[in-house]
């Protein structure tokens, strides 16, 4: 939706509207809650009709900001996403509005909606992340990039109902489990996460072959002996102990973090640039056994996925280049976003970020964004 979806006459007179709505609440005529969900429909109306008719709209690089473009592109293209940027409240305070980070993506989003050219400078939204440390010139790692990203989007948006639903939108639930092979007595802890790090690499170090080799062996529960053995509240003292995690919960948006880069000697990154095919279907249920899913778990007959986006990384670890390859959610064509040029592209071209192991520089997928298939 960032990149020249949806009528732009269309988005300005979504936010009239849903302020009378408001304002009516306030004045007593109807209830903030009707207020809110009228306003939602409004916006899901506005969304539903989107369409890439005047052209995706790319970022110009910053300086070194091809990893964030990659990122923003991901965000604003998430409808899902964008429902929620819109309704933020905005800050009254011109210096807390260059501040805010959601409410720049927010001017971002209008102003590659309404722009005419095939690319817009998103220098306010750079100005303000780096009064949050982002800096330009500086070569970014695309899944830490992204944690900050959200948890500073997160941490700005003051509706509460607003920040709990960008929770359910992109967090991941689990539970953390430890095992004592003794007495079996077991300790849980439920935890959250926003990406998964899957390993290109089993216990055994030999090379998974499928991003579903690799959903497994994430699940697989770890045997610690030796010198890792765990102190034990029930035996009091340390013992063999199995670990590892049960899924509780997917959210709607779900990201895969394929963990390429890997430090190879005390100060040296190398990158894993042989192949690792991807599908565009994921349905968990297929995958994971029923030891690896909580009892609990909610809503497992929806844990089936499509393929919405894909973060891929160029050249080596330590300089490389980032573009992404994007599903429109209207259209259900695939673009690649690569700073300033956007063009249209087929899954074949998505698949060649499988990887090569042959070309160290070549084109690898790194982050892996799924979105979760509509119900029948």
């Amino acid at each position: 939706m960032g990149q020249g979806i949806g009528c732009p006459e269309k988005s300005r007179k979504s936010e009239p509207a849903l302020n009378q709505s408001m304002k009516k609440a306030e004045d007593g005529e109807e209830s903030r809650e009707e207020a809110v969900e009228r306003g939602d429909k409004q916006l899901r109306a506005l969304h539903g009709v989107a369409d890439l008719n005047n052209g995706a709209i790319g970022l110009y690089n910053m300086g070194l900001s091809c990893c964030l473009n990659s990122l923003l592109q991901v965000f604003l293209m998430n409808t899902h996403f964008t429902v929620i940027l819109r309704r933020i409240r905005v800050p009254t305070v011109p210096i807390e509005q260059k501040k805010s980070v959601p409410y720049q993506m927010l001017l971002l989003l209008e102003q590659m909606q309404c722009s005419k050219r095939r690319a817009v400078y998103p220098q306010e939204l750079v100005s303000c992340l780096t009064w949050h440390n982002l800096k330009l010139f500086v070569q970014y790692d695309a899944a830490q990039l992204f944690l900050s990203l959200w948890n500073l989007i997160k941490s700005q948006i003051t509706d509460e109902q607003l920040a709990d639903r960008l929770t359910t939108l992109y967090t991941i639930w689990v539970q953390e489990y430890l095992v004592c092979q003794k007495c079996s007595f077991e300790t849980r802890r439920d935890s959250n996460m926003l990406s998964l790090p899957l390993p290109m690499f089993n216990s055994c170090s030999q090379r998974l072959k499928t991003l579903e080799d690799s959903l497994r062996c994430f699940f697989q529960p770890e045997q610690l002996t030796d010198n890792n053995m765990c102190l034990c509240e029930q035996c009091e003292r340390k013992t063999p102990c199995l670990q590892g995690m049960r899924l509780t919960c997917l959210p709607h948006t779900l990201t895969l973090h394929l963990k390429r880069f890997y430090y190879k000697k005390s100060s040296w990154t190398q990158k894993i640039s042989y192949s690792l095919p991807f599908p565009q279907s994921l349905d968990f249920n297929q995958i994971l056994t029923q030891e690896q899913c909580h009892p609990d778990a909610k809503e497992k007959a929806d844990w089936q996925y499509e393929l919405f986006g894909v973060v891929a990384h160029s050249g080596l670890a330590s300089f490389g280049h980032y573009c992404a390859y994007i599903r429109s959610l209207t259209e259900g064509k695939w673009y690649c976003f690569n700073d300033s040029s956007v063009c249209q592209v087929s899954w074949d071209d998505v698949k060649c970020t499988y990887g090569n192991s042959h070309t160290h520089w070549s084109e690898t997928a790194y982050l892996l964004v799924y979105m979760r298939k509509n119900p029948q």
